[in-house]
């Protein structure tokens, strides 16, 4: 590291925060990446929580949709709609990748377009090919999605257990409501997320639960019955990591010379699919464990604060959409209480914002029920009705 430059492989908002962070205290950092700034399919959207942590995405209101309103929809159709306490920012990849990059490049970080072919070599003295030429670095940044081909170099190849599908459309048009919608025998869900300048629609299931073609055939049903127009959509799909509870008990994130941060390392919320807070927490962790000149400092923060949370997301995911309570699908009960119940509200948008943890959320649910017993002793534990199919100009 004294010798050669930081090589960060990956300029998404893991790879690009880790480069400014650790360009602007001085160290040379390369940062490779084909493409650099791109549109990715995903919802696009940051917490509360992620705003907080880095407030100068709160400032580029330019390049973001600030939502309040979410709808919740379970697989027979009972809904929920609810105001947000705190707005969800909802970004264009390609405008935050552009962003995050920028701050990367003024900080002092040499931005390469060119795709990495090759990385040989040990700690210390790593070579690594481009399309371009060969570079030498003291240590690697892997940062480069869930299938990087360098991944099995330094870990086992990620299991198709261990991975979500999505597909979707990138639908013109604009809307102020998020909507997420639950499915019946698909361990996910369809949402729409309005961007700036258009929609981001997409649906999401355990790989190998169905194929990708029959997602895209479910979603253009789905968006068809809820007035959707696909007149100048495009269509996208893409591989999401979504690790169970043994892989993250087992997963390493760094050795000698070489880190993961972000989807490199399988750090998404297996029963959202959220992975842009973490991704920017683990660029950030990583940077300044570098920095303090002990990389290990990674591996344990992340432990901690992180890889723990997102093992308990793990062991409830399965539970979660296919379990059931008082007789009934956890889904459907769920989506009711939110319905009828200020203080289930109260929960779902601290979850949204990411203020609400897997940790204490059962002991926050146990102090509700009192409340959820008494509105049911007075008669409006009703469930609430199917609602008819939403425009998504609500």
């Amino acid at each position: 590291m004294i010798h050669f430059p930081i090589a960060i492989v990956g300029g998404g908002p893991a790879g690009a925060l880790a480069g400014e962070l650790l360009a602007a205290s001085g160290k040379k950092v390369l940062l490779f990446d084909e493409k650099l700034a791109w549109e990715k399919p995903c919802g696009g959207g940051l917490t509360h929580k992620a705003l907080a942590q880095y407030p100068f995405l709160s400032e580029a209101r330019t390049d973001s949709n600030f939502i309040r309103q979410c709808e919740l929809r379970s697989p027979s159709g009972r809904s929920a709609r609810f105001e947000l306490r705190h707005p969800l920012a909802i970004f264009s990849r390609l405008e935050l990748n552009g962003l995050l990059l920028e701050r990367a490049r003024r900080s002092g970080a040499q931005l390469r377009k060119e795709r990495v072919t090759k990385v040989a070599g040990e700690n210390g003295a790593w070579q690594l090919t481009t399309t371009y030429g060969e570079y030498r670095a003291g240590h690697l940044v892997l940062a480069a999605g869930a299938r990087n081909p360098f991944r099995a170099q330094f870990l086992s190849a990620i299991s198709p257990d261990d991975l979500m599908v999505t597909a979707g459309y990138f639908i013109p048009g604009q809307s102020s409501l998020v909507q997420i919608q639950f499915l019946k025998e698909i361990t996910g869900y369809i949402w729409v997320f309005p961007r700036p300048d258009h929609l981001s629609a997409g649906i999401a299931a355990k790989m190998g639960e169905t194929t990708t073609a029959e997602l895209r055939r479910r979603l253009e049903l789905w968006l068809g019955e809820n007035h959707f127009n696909l007149e100048g959509a495009r269509f996208y799909s893409h591989i999401l990591p979504a690790f169970r509870s043994q892989t993250l008990e087992e997963m390493e994130v760094c050795g000698d010379g070489w880190t993961m941060i972000g989807d490199s390392a399988g750090l998404v919320d297996p029963i959202t699919g959220e992975g842009l807070y973490y991704a920017l927490r683990s660029a950030e962790l990583c940077a300044g464990a570098l920095l303090a000149g002990d990389p290990t400092q990674y591996r344990v923060q992340l432990g901690e604060e992180v890889i723990s949370e997102l093992k308990l997301a793990a062991r409830v995911s399965q539970r979660f959409y296919t379990g059931q309570i008082f007789g009934e699908s956890i889904l459907e009960r769920m989506v009711a209480l939110t319905e009828q119940s200020e203080s289930i509200r109260g929960l779902m948008s601290d979850l949204f914002a990411g203020m609400q943890s897997y940790r204490d959320l059962r002991s926050r649910l146990l102090r509700a029920i009192p409340s959820l017993m008494l509105s049911g002793l007075n008669g409006s534990m009703r469930l609430p009705s199917r609602r008819a199919p939403l425009s998504n100009y609500s």
